[in-house]
């Protein structure tokens, strides 16, 4: 049953898609024909009309300008002319007729000034009718008039079998247009039998994606070679790397809470441990019980940075909601003034690890950003180094701006000169909850998502960061900032 209703569908489709597209070509088709036609009748009639012209004008020359009423040189002239059924009319400008070659008795003739012959070729210099029956003669004729000076020249043609067939339009071109419409029509069918078909196969696989079947083998399809072939696998493309995506965010999310959750696991052991000796020795003396609760506030303390580092990740997934406060919170800042203002606060640290900051940053260096996060950006690089580089003693911050646009984009290097950190583990430092010596990071208090929080930070501000070994064998960061 559904197989059938895909199918109909898909005919549907292409009968409309034909049924358009084939009315519009047949009706074009048709108003050509008629047009043709009747252009073609019109050169039959002019070629009669032409050829009565030129017998006008030659009956003119023969007689003379003066002569023109002269009844015996028109009648020589006529029966010099003799052509079948032939008759030939001298009309003044009044529509009297003067002389006929059919009707010696003039005065039975009406006037002739209502004629449709003779009214054009007064106005025009000549002119012609079309199958009308005389009055006289009650014959059917082909009238052609030309006015040649004060009297007007008629000459009429009877509408024999002859004459009716010469004047008629060639209809072989119909042959040859309805030939061409039918081949066409194939070609039409072919190509809408093509697209429906291609629709189609659109159409299966977003039913597929709707009800979640496997795709990767859609990939393999083999597809037109042309702007239909390129939009669907485009479509499948876009299709395959966003569920993969989403596939990867969503084993991200549950890679988080599986991490959080062993790193909240310790400290959280840690506190009920110390806190159910204190309670299960309520004889302990003061010295231990305070180090037992000292204990607890920095496992604690832990626990509260773990937490706020998850929360700054969360909120920088959410990053790209335009209508997120992040983005509505940013202002121009100096990342001079962000700097100095981490070197204060970290002033202390610096100094118990004997480390002296190294500054080399570009004036001006304004940009529209989050303060916050620019804060975190450079406090856990710092933090980092502080925590990290072994034997460092100075951390040099280097800014340098590029143009970009009616703006800039800020080059920016963190750079230690500790110990460094091993080719291999590189790659993996913006990984969240990594660890180059995992035991030696939670016993200085780190949470494993300074880094990756950095990452983030900086990609939300349309930047990249990499970390590499730097020349003096410390680690060395580097990223970039734009507005």
């Amino acid at each position: 049953m559904g197989t059938a209703s895909k199918n109909r569908r898909q005919h549907t489709f292409q009968y409309n898609l034909l049924l358009s597209i084939g009315t519009t070509f047949i009706l074009f088709a048709v108003c050509f024909s008629i047009y043709q036609y009747r252009r073609e009748k019109e050169y039959k009639i002019d070629i009669m009309h032409s050829r009565l012209q030129m017998y006008n004008y030659e009956l003119a020359h023969e007689l003379g300008e003066n002569n023109m009423t002269n009844k015996a040189l028109f009648d020589d002239f006529v029966n010099s002319h003799n052509l079948n059924g032939l008759r030939v009319t001298i009309i003044d400008t009044l529509g009297n007729v003067l002389l006929d070659s059919y009707e010696s008795n003039l005065s039975q003739l009406d006037n002739h000034l209502e004629r449709a012959e003779i009214s054009r070729a007064l106005v025009d210099g000549n002119g012609y009718d079309i199958k009308r029956t005389s009055e006289s003669t009650h014959t059917t004729y082909f009238y052609s008039a030309t006015r040649i000076n004060n009297v007007i020249v008629r000459s009429a043609v009877p509408y024999s079998a002859e004459l009716t067939r010469s004047l008629q339009a060639d209809n072989s071109y119909l042959f040859f247009a309805l030939a061409l419409t039918i081949l066409l029509g194939f070609v039409l069918y072919w190509t809408t039998h093509r697209i429906s078909r291609h629709i189609g196969y659109l159409r299966e696989f977003a039913v597929k994606a709707e009800e979640g079947s496997a795709l990767d083998h859609e990939l393999e399809r083999k597809l037109p070679d042309d702007e239909l072939g390129e939009i669907s696998h485009t479509i499948i493309m876009l299709y395959w790397k966003l569920r993969h995506s989403e596939e990867e965010r969503v084993r991200m999310k549950r890679q988080l809470t599986q991490n959080a959750a062993h790193e909240l696991k310790t400290p959280a052991a840690s506190i009920h441990g110390y806190l159910e000796s204190i309670l299960d020795n309520p004889n302990m003396d003061n010295e231990q019980r305070l180090h037992f609760l000292q204990r607890c506030f920095a496992q604690s303390e832990r626990m509260n940075k773990l937490l706020q580092d998850m929360s700054m990740l969360t909120k920088l997934d959410e990053m790209d909601d335009k209508q997120s406060p992040s983005q509505q919170e940013r202002r121009e800042i100096s990342i001079e003034t962000i700097v100095h203002n981490v070197l204060d606060d970290t002033a202390l640290q610096l100094q118990s690890r004997n480390i002296t900051p190294k500054l080399d940053i570009c004036q001006p260096s304004t940009l529209i950003a989050d303060t916050y996060l620019i804060y975190s950006i450079f406090r856990n690089l710092i933090d980092n180094a502080i925590a990290y580089a072994t034997g460092a003693t100075q951390i040099k911050i280097v800014c340098q701006a590029v143009p970009n646009g009616n703006k800039h984009r800020y080059n920016i290097v963190v750079e230690d000169n500790g110990s460094g950190v091993s080719h291999e583990h590189l790659p993996h430092l913006f990984e969240r909850f990594y660890r180059v010596d995992k035991g030696r990071s939670r016993k200085m208090g780190g949470t494993g998502l300074g880094l990756a929080i950095v990452k983030n930070a900086i990609a939300a501000h349309g930047g990249t960061v990499s970390a590499e070994s730097a020349v003096n064998g410390g680690l060395s960061i580097r990223f970039d900032l734009s507005d």
